[in-house]
């Protein structure tokens, strides 16, 4: 019996290696059908409502695109989303599938509460396609509350729902700012850690709105922290007399390269200056190197999307690859290191109304031993096993695929509000079944891991709730294979 499960365990771990190649051919027929099929589940619009009575085959040349109601948006951003131009002659029978595709990457600019997009025949040979937008909310001096610890799981049962591990933040933010989709954000926040942050993104300097910057500077400081894991505990240290213990500074900059709709590539250069307590240095002298209380680096990064998904927030049919490749050169506290970081997913939907995806996220790393700081593993914010929330487990190398079946229950947008950037309130709601399994190599010495090693795997139910300004909630069920059970409350995305 025992030779038997040593047997399946095996072949598990085999198969994992065969998932990355398995999800791209999965994503094959999805790459070519896929824009069709979006047609087909969001009802899209028939010729007969628009040009009654003529031939599909006919062509018909776009005599003008016509925008209206973005107040502050400027005309060339929405342009440079959708695949259409003035000018462009297309069959009519290509209209209704075009008018949803492109209605979609309007949304996936988080702009907009309201699209509504629809063409009108000026000549027997000539339309006018027309763009009617309402803007959201853009300059946001929001208040935020945020927990300290992973999850709301651990800070509600580990942490015993202490308000003293929150943090409280104001954010005055402009997301659209000159009505270029520019990001102008500064952040204050107290509580568990207190932060300083000030960034500005540039979508596009160039004519061709191709290339983009990015800025970003912040400080951060925590009484409390973390400096080891025990036994797949995270192990906490408080500064002495209530002084700072963790300090954070970091200043970055970015170059985007978008040369189409679905395709980034960005380059990021960070200096990155930490220090903390003796405490820490004590406690764990592998925190940072040598035991040492400073760490200074050069972090390079090269990041690379595809997004061919219908909705950037919450996905439901199409394919996304996601990879960037880190290299750190560190000056004191970490010599070197390199990792690269993959995430694929295939969305499909195999009836109407149902929806199943997969998605694989995996990370190597050379050389596998780094100090503690640095070395990363699966129970962060969004690499874990669902099911093994309360755990997090060290190590370089990881793999994790995630499997989900849902059924939309529920899709309703409420309109007539009487609120100049609230005038609809979408709510979607979305019961699922799921399944998960991961893998992790660790070779860290002295952590008492038990979950490293070893296949982890978990079958779950949830529900998944969809609404304004992209704001979701997925609650969840999940039992693993420790034969343990929980429910799990998470606001961010598979």
């Amino acid at each position: 019996m025992r030779k038997s499960a040593i047997l399946a365990l095996n072949s598990i771990k085999h198969l994992i290696r065969y998932i990355p190649a398995l999800l791209v051919l999965l994503a094959l027929p999805m790459l070519v059908h896929g824009q069709a099929r979006e047609a087909v589940l969001n009802k899209a619009d028939t010729m007969d409502k628009y040009l009654p009575e003529t031939k599909l085959a006919e062509r018909v040349t776009i005599r003008s695109i016509v925008v209206t109601g973005n107040k502050v948006t400027r005309r060339a951003i929405l342009l440079r989303e959708i695949s259409v131009h003035e000018g462009d002659t297309l069959t009519l029978d290509s209209i209704s599938l075009l008018l949803n595709q492109n209605k979609l990457r309007l949304v996936n600019l988080s702009l907009f509460n309201d699209i509504d997009m629809k063409i009108v025949r000026i000549t027997r040979t000539q339309v006018d396609w027309q763009i009617s937008v309402k803007e959201r909310w853009y300059i946001l001096p929001s208040f935020s509350f945020e927990l300290a610890d992973r999850n709301f799981n651990v800070w509600y049962s580990q942490q015993h729902h202490d308000l003293s591990r929150a943090n409280i933040g104001l954010t005055l933010s402009d997301n659209n700012f000159r009505g270029n989709l520019e990001n102008l954000s500064a952040t204050v926040q107290v509580g568990y850690t207190r932060k300083l942050g000030l960034s500005y993104d540039i979508p596009y300097i160039n004519k061709k709105q191709t290339s983009g910057l990015g800025f970003v500077i912040s400080i951060a400081r925590s009484r409390q922290t973390y400096y080891a894991t025990d036994s797949n505990k995270l192990q906490y240290v408080n500064g002495s007399n209530n002084t700072d213990i963790l300090q954070q500074v970091e200043a970055g900059i970015s170059y985007i390269y978008r040369p189409g709709y679905a395709v980034r590539h960005i380059f990021t250069l960070t200096y990155k200056d930490y220090t903390i307590g003796d405490t820490i240095a004590r406690l764990n002298p592998d925190y940072f190197t040598n035991g040492s209380t400073h760490t200074r680096l050069l972090d390079l990064q090269y990041r690379f999307e595809i997004n061919e998904v219908d909705n950037w927030n919450y996905p439901l049919y199409g394919f996304k690859l996601v990879g960037y490749a880190v290299s750190r050169i560190g000056f004191e506290g970490i010599r070197f290191q390199n990792f690269l970081n993959v995430e694929t997913g295939v969305f499909h939907s195999p009836l109407p109304g149902w929806y199943f995806s997969a998605i694989f996220r995996g990370r190597l790393v050379v050389p596998e031993q780094q100090p503690y700081y640095f070395r990363g593993g699966l129970g962060t914010t969004t690499d874990y096993v669902r099911g093994y929330e309360y755990y997090v487990i060290d190590g370089s190398q990881y793999g994790l695929l995630r499997l989900d079946l849902k059924r939309e229950l529920f899709n309703r947008t409420y309109k007539g509000i009487p609120i100049q950037y609230l005038t609809s309130i979408p709510l979607r709601i979305y019961p699922k079944i799921f399944a998960d399994a991961g893998f992790i190599k660790s070779g860290a010495p002295g952590a008492n891991s038990f979950l490293d090693n070893r296949l982890l795997y978990s079958i779950g139910v949830g529900l998944d709730v969809v609404t304004l300004y992209d704001f979701k909630i997925r609650l969840e069920l999940a039992y693993n294979h420790l034969g343990r059970n929980g429910l799990y409350l998470h606001t961010n995305s598979e």
